[in-house]
């Protein structure tokens, strides 16, 4: 791919992919830091731990803003005794999880359809790290909160599938921001039908009936995100 130079001087021509292939370099030969070596060292990929120390949602800015959030709703458990973190925890992971799919918001989305690693792979790691970090805020809240042992574990479920949900809608539309709306409006709607057949907000986290209907959307919200990454037949 070329294109002429300019009006004054139509016998150069600039080629574009050399251009490209330069910025490219620019951006990826950074030295890595210490997460990022630590990830290479794991995953047995450089380019595999590039792309994940570029998701967005674990970006220190995200980390920071996820800590406050479950800071305040466990501060606010204290201060009421309303178990604010198991509600807000799943809300939060399933914000995280859609902005671990890259199409409009990851900077580096571009550059990571050029590695040897298949979308597929990057977008597991990237939601297994997520998913992971959401964990352990959020049972760290808990435990913080001094909430009891059930509700402290109890949301981990129900964070799966509104996880599960979210990254479901953010492949299949190619759309981060309509994961979010999906995985919220579904986790809102679950904790509001419980507040209304029960009286009690944390009927979407305690009630072992819903135990099947989480297990049932994860597996259903995953086989999702498998079938929307696929590689399409005839490529490698």
């Amino acid at each position: 791919m070329s294109e002429w130079a300019g009006p004054g001087d139509p016998g150069r021509e600039v080629d574009l992919d050399r251009v490209w292939l330069n910025v490219a370099a620019g951006v990826w030969c950074r030295q890595p830091r210490g997460p990022e070596r630590l990830a290479g060292q794991v995953l047995r990929s450089p380019g595999l731990a590039r792309a994940l120390v570029t998701t967005p949602s674990l970006l220190l800015g995200w980390i920071i803003a996820t800590v406050v959030v479950l800071l305040t709703g466990a501060v606010a458990t204290l201060g009421t005794g309303t178990p604010y973190v198991p509600l807000l925890a799943p809300a939060v992971a399933a914000a995280g999880i859609a902005y671990a799919y890259g199409p409009g918001i990851d900077p580096a989305w571009e550059l990571s359809q050029s590695m040897a690693v298949s979308d597929r792979m990057v977008l597991l790691v990237r939601a297994l790290a997520v998913f992971a970090l959401n964990a352990l805020l959020g049972l760290a809240a808990s435990a913080a909160s001094g909430i009891a042992a059930a509700l402290t574990f109890g949301w981990l479920l129900p964070m799966t599938a509104a996880c599960a949900v979210a990254l479901a809608a953010a492949t299949l539309t190619r759309s981060a921001n309509i994961g979010v709306g999906a995985g919220l409006a579904a986790w809102i709607i679950v904790v509001l039908a419980g507040r209304a057949a029960t009286g009690q907000f944390t009927a979407a986290i305690t009630a072992p009936a819903l135990v099947l209907p989480y297990l049932i959307t994860a597996l259903c919200g995953g086989a999702i995100v498998l079938f929307a990454t696929r590689i399409p037949r005839g490529t490698s």
